[in-house]
């Protein structure tokens, strides 16, 4: 993809609530909604919307998971952010900071 315009660039977020630090759950399904929910969040608090995104790098703990998930999450990925689709990568990774989280979602958008 390529684009101009101001560069928003998110660190990496979670399956948490923003205002808690606490997960609602240990699924992978509910924590990829919140996680997307919270890169919106991110990206529409420095200006831009979900059609303005870029790029998105998934790291997920469980690749097994995520394949048998994969339509649920779908489900939740157009919920969320609707039928954008960006460049996209998911990395299988062996942990992550935050021990319940099961997946972070990092994202690159650019506002024209």
């Amino acid at each position: 993809m390529t684009g101009r315009g101001r560069v928003i660039v998110t660190a990496g977020q979670i399956g948490w609530d923003p205002r808690t630090n606490e997960f609602a759950s240990d699924d992978l399904v509910q924590q990829v909604r919140q996680t997307l929910a919270n890169v919106v969040s991110a990206v529409r608090a420095a200006g831009g919307e979900p059609r303005h995104i870029v790029r998105l790098t998934w790291y997920i703990l469980d690749r097994d998971a995520y394949v048998t998930h994969r339509r649920d999450i779908g489900s939740a990925y157009r919920e969320i952010v609707g039928a954008h689709y960006p460049a996209m990568a998911v990395l299988v990774v062996a942990g992550l900071v935050e021990k319940r989280a099961l997946v972070e979602i990092e994202a690159t958008a650019i506002v024209p």
